[in-house]
């Protein structure tokens, strides 16, 4: 089954890729890998929730928002794919080699230090779109604060065939 199937299956879609908020692109291709920048929790370019993890947005929302912002990343690889001649949409995705590593952030209040069980919801949504192939590398970082008050960013390193 094909991530355009799986997505099906789980009663998503890729988003259109999230503006950036700042001097930068959303992903890059160098050889047979893609960067993501950092994706925040975005639905419709609008935050989905701001604030810190554990004193205004509980673990289990978080871990929705980091969900969300894993989408969003894919949404950017499948572009950077389809701009170089690639299958478009979530065609694209079947591209994906192996997701080689996540790095979440989560903005944290100074007590809360659950931040992997957060990070989980994008690892998990990248292996159900991707199988064995979303499997990967991950940090999960605590920080005061992240761009625009989000309590969630995501970014992803991919390889490519």
């Amino acid at each position: 089954m094909g991530a355009a199937a799986r997505l099906a299956d789980l009663g998503l879609s890729l988003p259109p890729v999230a503006l950036p908020v700042a001097a930068y692109v959303p992903a890059v291709r160098t050889g047979a890998y893609v960067h993501t920048s950092g994706q925040l929790p975005l639905v419709e370019g609008r935050l989905v929730a701001t604030g810190k993890v554990g004193a205004d947005v509980t673990p289990e929302d978080a871990q929705g928002l980091a969900r969300i912002a894993a989408l969003n990343a894919l949404a950017a690889v499948a572009a950077v794919v389809e701009r170089d001649g690639g299958p478009a949409g979530a065609a694209a995705l079947d591209r994906i080699v192996r997701v080689v590593k996540v790095v979440g952030f989560v903005a944290s209040d100074p007590a809360f230090t659950g931040q992997p069980a957060v990070v989980n919801g994008a690892s998990l949504l990248l292996h159900d779109v991707l199988g064995e192939a979303g499997v990967h590398a991950r940090s999960a970082v605590g920080v005061a604060v992240l761009p625009l008050d989000a309590p969630v960013e995501v970014e992803v390193v991919v390889e490519l065939a």
